[in-house]
């Protein structure tokens, strides 16, 4: 989007590099005061501290922003995961002289540590042989607390999802509460939300030549605290733009006025005939307002925290105004202090996205681990970003409000030389690319065909209810890098481990017959996400026919190469807006078509999405949230979580109790039986080896009745499917 550079961004790569540049670049970046000396540093000007541990690569934050800001000539440190307990682990390489960075990690630290039931995991895929407690709840928090105690006068700077996800007053799931913002509750200078590149690197060289950080007000993409609103500044209540009451008719945008006419006003010729008392409509043209200088503001923390509706209204609003092309300032109250947002980053150009892939990352762990295993990084070693940002706006995702709904992607050159790269350097290659991908699998270089409308848009979604039809869904630039990356000598086969927007394909049937006949090992996953239409409309995700369109095409071309192959479909249970009754629909369709799903995901509230202002609420945020609208029925109660998530998993013997109970509540008994058209058997089978029931427990039976293998058999089809495993799901 060139547009948006050109006018009002400066290029990231084209900053005076600052002096420390003459050191040079690190192989690795540092996180000792060893590897400092050997670089010979007497310090470092930024020290970043992060939840994950350490690995010099671009999937992970951490690396990515290190090494743009090294190429910016900063000595940048590294604290990866510290010992939170006391502030000598911060103290590690020294006090920073400009600021430290702060980070929870690539994920949000609660939904690391936390189970969609609020149990605690036992591992932690980011930490060095998944160990877990590695890192404090709420990351973000504590380790701005100890920065604050380890050197009380540098300068803190919060990022990352968690921070971005939570910087205004936000509904916490774990608490069962709304939190102020984290700015407030962390006490950092400021705030950077969404992707970080272009505002990192004006802040950083504007802290380095002398500029408080507190004066550093006008830098779009971040947040910060102040006590009154500028001079200059025209405020807008929410509650004006969108108003959560009665639904009033539309304002004109001429303001009207009545009066009398004055017949001294006019000449014996012009003066009106009219009887005397006559009205008349005098229209007043008020001047267009600066919305360059206009801040739109959200309730106070102290309404949105004591009204859920009020809640549901300000998330919405947030959303509206997310656009970079049109989004206006937001400010929240909190107490005596104002949460004040500037507009959206403008997105990165394919030049400036070159740039920040192009750096010397060693694609590796730091050698300070060792031989150990981490999870995180086996996944992502093969695998290449070759975009950001989603259009998608599924309700209870975050990528949009995190990354924005405009697509920025790489160069082809910059892609291909990547995984040449990984070719010649990383250990252990076999010629297989896991992924080419991102947040999905297919929108590189998707755009809207006009920037003109692109920049005025306020849609919550381009591909919801139906493709905008602004929207241009050419895959040509996609399917051409997936030819010349299979092409590549050594690579031996190139695969697509992203989700995959399966609506957004079909408009594309040679990218959909690219796809399946030489990047699918087998297995392609995709995300109906649930069959019934009022759940997808809360989840804004397409109806089941998009679905049925793609599996054609799959199962055709798949045919056409003599290839069996198999979709991975991906379900949410107990998403804001789903009944007993849509799981149990659900249920149905998956026996129709044999799904036996292993993992499935119980939706989690995380902070902004909005089907969390929908868990919250009770109200719909894709509309005028009203305190009469449309009320959205919730699955929060333990149980009826639980069985939600035993309708998708119907064929484990350990739920079957549980939904034969519930479909006699239903009045569905008629599913209750032992042969192919009932959903569960009437008997409770004791099943050899170990079960995990639907509470997570697990328990080993010890016999297998012929009876259970008589209606397993007649459930299933001639050939059998495996139990499709756990993997990384993108929407």
């Amino acid at each position: 989007m060139e547009v948006y550079t050109n006018n009002l961004a400066k290029p990231i790569h084209s900053y005076r590099p600052y002096w420390a540049k003459r050191f040079g670049t690190a192989k690795m970046l540092p996180m000792t005061r060893a590897e400092m000396d050997e670089l010979g540093w007497d310090s470092c000007d930024i020290i970043l501290v992060t939840g994950d541990c350490y690995i010099d690569h671009p999937s992970f934050g951490m690396a990515l922003v290190g090494r743009l800001l090294e190429a910016q000539g900063f000595r940048v440190g590294i604290i990866a995961q510290p010992d939170w307990q006391n502030a000598s682990a911060f103290k590690a390489l020294g006090k920073p002289n400009l600021y430290f960075g702060i980070t929870a990690g690539n994920m949000d630290s609660m939904v690391n540590r936390y189970t969609a039931d609020r149990k605690i995991r036992s591992d932690d895929a980011y930490t060095p042989d998944a160990a877990p407690n590695k890192r404090p709840d709420r990351a973000v928090l504590v380790y701005s607390q100890r920065c604050r105690e380890a050197y009380s006068q540098v300068p803190l700077v919060i990022g990352s999802i968690e921070a971005s996800l939570r910087r205004i007053a936000h509904y916490d799931y774990w608490s069962d509460k709304v939190r102020r913002s984290v700015l407030v509750d962390s006490k950092a200078d400021i705030l950077i939300y969404g992707n970080a590149e272009r505002a990192l690197v004006e802040l950083s060289h504007r802290i380095a030549k002398g500029e408080k950080v507190s004066d550093i007000q006008d830098v779009r993409g971040t947040a910060f605290l102040r006590k009154n609103i500028p001079e200059g500044w025209s405020e807008v209540e929410s509650t004006k733009l969108d108003r959560p009451g009665t639904i009033d008719k539309a304002i004109d945008p001429y303001e009207m006025k009545m009066g009398k006419v004055d017949a001294s006003c006019a000449t014996d010729d012009a003066k009106p005939k009219l009887p005397e008392g006559t009205k008349v409509i005098e229209i007043v043209h008020k001047p267009k307002a600066d919305r360059a200088k206009q801040v739109v503001r959200l309730p106070a923390y102290e309404e949105v925290s004591q009204d859920p509706v009020l809640y549901a209204h300000a998330s919405r609003v947030l959303h509206l105004e997310a656009n970079p092309g049109n989004a206006r300032a937001l400010v929240q109250k909190h107490g005596d202090r104002e949460v004040w947002l500037n507009p959206p980053p403008i997105p990165l150009t394919t030049k400036e996205m070159d740039y920040v892939y192009d750096m010397p990352y060693a694609r590796k762990p730091h050698p300070i681990y060792k031989n150990a295993k981490i999870p995180a990084w086996e996944m992502i070693r093969f695998s290449v970003n070759i975009m950001r940002g989603c259009f998608g706006g599924c309700t209870f995702c975050s990528i949009t409000e995190h990354e924005g709904r405009i697509i920025q992607s790489r160069s082809e050159e910059s892609i291909l030389k990547e995984v040449e790269e990984i070719r010649d350097k990383v250990e252990g290659f076999t010629g297989v690319i896991s992924d080419l991908g991102g947040p999905t699998a297919n929108m590189y270089r998707i755009a809207c065909k006009s920037e003109k409308i692109e920049q005025a848009c306020r849609r919550l979604s381009c591909v919801y209810p139906g493709i905008c039809e602004n929207l241009n869904t050419d895959h040509s630039a996609l399917i051409q890098l997936y030819r010349k990356a299979r092409a590549i000598k050594g690579v031996k086969k190139v695969l697509i481990g992203s989700g995959l927007r399966y609506d957004l394909a079909v408009k594309s049937p040679e990218y959909v017959k690219e796809l399946v006949q030489h990047h699918v090992g087998g297995y392609l996953k995709i995300a109906p996400e649930h069959s019934e239409e009022n759940v997808l409309s809360k989840m804004m995700k397409p109806g089941m026919g998009a679905y049925d369109e793609f599996k054609a095409m799959f199962e055709r071309f798949s045919a056409e190469v003599g290839k069996k192959q198999y979709l991975i479909p991906y379900f949410i249970a107990a998403h804001p807006g789903t009944t007993d009754e849509d799981m149990l629909n659900l249920a149905l369709w998956l026996k129709k078509y044999d799904f036996r799903l292993d993992q499935v995901q119980n939706f989690t509230p995380t902070p902004m999405a909005m089907a969390t202002a929908m868990y919250h609420s009770g109200k719909n945020p894709l509309r005028k949230v009203t305190a009469d609208s449309e009320d959205v029925p919730i699955p929060k109660a333990g149980n009826v979580r639980k069985l939600h998530k035993a309708f998708i998993r119907y064929h484990d013997p350990a739920n079957w109790p549980m939904l034969r109970e519930a479909l006699k509540k239903m009045g569905r008994a008629d599913l209750i039986g032992n042969s192919k058209k009932h959903l569960v058997p009437a008997f409770q089978p004791a099943v050899i080896g170990a079960v995990r029931q639907s509470d997570g427990s697990v328990f080993k039976p010890k016999v297998l009745p012929k009876a259970f293998n008589n209606f397993k058999n007649a459930a299933r089809p001639a050939f059998s499917k495996p139990a499709f495993s756990k993997s990384k799901k993108v929407h």
